[in-house]
């Protein structure tokens, strides 16, 4: 097997890449070996004998994977955790989450006519001072208090 070091480095300075990413023609060897100045390089080059391999890439495929298991769900243990709870979801917007859903219900409730106007801002009041964590809970409340009946 022929030395080509000098080829492939010559190569890889004219085509601006690294060494490991030239590429000779394995049949065409012996005619490589003859190139012995950089414009007997360039002639091969020109004459397809001695190619620059494409970049490789970086697989995006490992992050699809962990991105779809974080949109599930998973991945959020106690050892992925970085800042505190409330770091990473501030009390706002817990709490945001928390009250919005519960007075769409009691407005939502109140359009059906279901509860009459005063029930309505007895329970707006209670949402207010934090007494329902969901809108189940609110409508348990209402059925066990007697403002709304079973469906």
């Amino acid at each position: 097997m022929a030395d080509l070091k000098n080829q492939r480095r010559m190569a890889a300075d004219i085509l601006k890449c690294g060494e490991n990413r030239v590429w000779m023609n394995p049949d065409k060897l012996e005619d490589i070996e003859d190139c012995i100045t950089r414009a007997d390089i360039r002639t091969a080059i020109d004459s397809g004998l001695i190619k620059a391999k494409p970049k490789n890439g970086t697989s995006k495929a490992r992050i699809r994977y962990v991105a779809g298991q974080k949109a599930s769900g998973k991945r959020k243990g106690p050892g992925s955790r970085k800042g505190t709870a409330n770091a990473r979801v501030r009390d706002k917007e817990r709490w945001m989450g928390t009250i919005r859903p519960i007075r769409a219900e009691l407005k939502q409730l109140r359009a059906d006519g279901k509860i009459t106007p005063s029930v309505y801002r007895l329970y707006y009041r209670k949402a207010k001072g934090g007494m329902f964590k969901s809108r189940r809970h609110l409508r348990q409340h209402m059925i066990a208090a007697g403002h709304l009946k079973e469906e």
